[in-house]
């Protein structure tokens, strides 16, 4: 007998178009392994997650730059054709936005946790994120936002090269801009040129601290806020790999125990009275050993399965158990446990895993999606190969706003590096070394597809 009230269907919802996030795949195997009937509302034409048979059904996403409005009228077209509440989980943080300001709206047609409705807007906001942090006392990055171009210059001399830059809402960056959500750069005139484009860009460019990489020093928590605020589930994560090297999203993570992450997690979250999923991104600085929140995700991370524990809960299934109300079983963390996104780390998806593993997209009990994941990742690649070779692009020499972190759209395939592969990225996993998330407005924005996420975002 399920744990779980399987007479509540779930409805997963993703404005981003990205077809290679398997955070969206994690949720339907989670959710539909204990019974749930599992809805999908996004664009999976060409993604491995049609392929699970743990969807119930595919529903058509908000057409690309749908308002609020219009993305609520989808929902509510979803809910008719369900005929009874259901569980809506946004997969992005533009879903995430959306839900919190229209959570009344939604009612009773979906259940959602109870918080402020600007919350997940501003905590996912990469400009917000800075006072959100200066008020808790959460150890931030140095972050300025200047207003001129003379501002812009300051803050560069002032910060020291390199520096971060950053778009605080990223997903309104117009498609085709070849802005990128962000950037290292590496002169002051770099960065003038990239605030000259804010109008353009569709939100503030704010400069960060740029805090060196190192081993062991990038971390993530990922959390449920039950009605009471209290954390459950999840717990912290060390990231061994990243897509791209050093700087993208996690295509090895490992379960590890940090109560001084577990700590800032609770009382950030505990702070702002913050209820429902939650991923965290940190990143350890190397002469303080302090632990400088990055981004703040009102939604699930794409590598959320990493933290099942022995009793099957996992951040998705306590959302489901806590707004059925629920009671949530106390299972014990499986520490040294690993998930990895085989396309991105195929030889450690090989190596022994003798504390558990997880598969991003293979799965013995699901085997669709990761046989369709090969099958469209050959020919994505072998696409975007042909197309450089046609351009005469095949200099392998990095672009002088190379991004931290891809943050939407179709994966780019990166120039081979060692013996882990080019896969395309997704973006719902934000920058090891940089911070936040966005805000709103009409949604639906897309950066260039050839610029995709953070990734970790069907």
């Amino acid at each position: 007998m399920s744990l779980l009230d399987i007479r509540v269907p779930a409805v997963l919802l993703r404005i981003d178009r990205n077809p290679f996030h398997h955070g969206t795949l994690g949720a339907v195997r989670s959710l539909g392994r204990a019974g749930v009937e599992v809805h999908v509302v996004a664009d999976c034409a060409g993604s491995p997650v049609r392929r699970s048979r743990f969807v119930r059904r595919l529903h058509p996403p908000p057409a690309p730059g749908a308002s609020p409005a219009e993305i609520v009228a989808v929902l509510r077209r979803v809910a008719a054709r369900i005929g009874r509440p259901a569980v809506l989980i946004p997969m992005d943080d533009a879903s995430a936005i959306t839900a919190g300001r229209f959570r009344a709206d939604l009612a009773p047609a979906y259940l959602l946790p109870q918080q402020s409705g600007t919350l997940p807007e501003r905590v996912a906001d990469k400009a917000e994120l800075a006072g959100v942090c200066a008020a808790a006392g959460i150890p931030h990055p140095t972050t300025l936002v200047p207003d001129s171009t003379e501002e812009t210059a300051a803050a560069v001399r002032r910060l020291g090269l390199p520096v971060i830059a950053k778009w605080s809402r990223p997903w309104l960056l117009p498609a085709g801009s070849g802005l990128r959500s962000t950037a290292v750069v590496r002169s002051a005139r770099e960065a003038v040129e990239l605030y000259l484009r804010s109008e353009e860009a569709g939100s503030r460019l704010l400069l960060q601290e740029f805090l060196p990489p190192g081993p062991d020093r990038d971390w993530f928590f990922h959390g449920y806020a039950d009605r009471t605020g209290q954390v459950r589930a999840g717990g912290p994560g060390r990231k061994q790999q990243a897509w791209p090297r050093g700087a993208g999203l996690t295509a090895v993570g490992l379960w590890t125990p940090n109560p001084q992450v577990r700590a800032l997690a609770e009382r950030l979250t505990g702070e702002l009275g913050f209820r429902g999923i939650f991923d965290l991104d940190f990143r350890r600085c190397g002469s303080t050993g302090r632990y400088h929140l990055l981004d703040f995700n009102p939604r699930p991370g794409a590598q959320f399965r990493l933290f099942a524990d022995s009793a099957g809960l996992d951040v998705v299934r306590a959302l489901h158990l806590d707004l059925t109300h629920r009671p949530l079983p106390d299972g014990v963390p499986l520490a040294g446990r690993a998930f990895v996104v085989e396309n991105y780390a195929p030889l450690s998806a090989l190596r022994p895993a003798p504390r558990g593993r997880e598969l991003a997209w293979s799965a013995p009990d699901d085997r669709g999606p990761g046989l369709a994941m090969w099958a469209l990742w050959g020919r994505h690649v072998a696409g975007r190969i042909l197309d450089r070779l046609r351009a005469g692009t095949a200099d392998r020499t990095p672009h002088p706003y190379a991004p931290v972190v891809r943050q939407a759209g179709e994966p780019l395939v990166p120039a081979a590096q060692a013996a882990e592969p080019l896969v395309p990225a997704a973006r719902d996993e934000e920058p090891t070394g940089v911070a936040g998330v966005p805000g709103v407005s009409s949604l639906s924005g897309q950066p260039d597809r050839s610029d995709d996420e953070k990734a970790s975002s069907c």
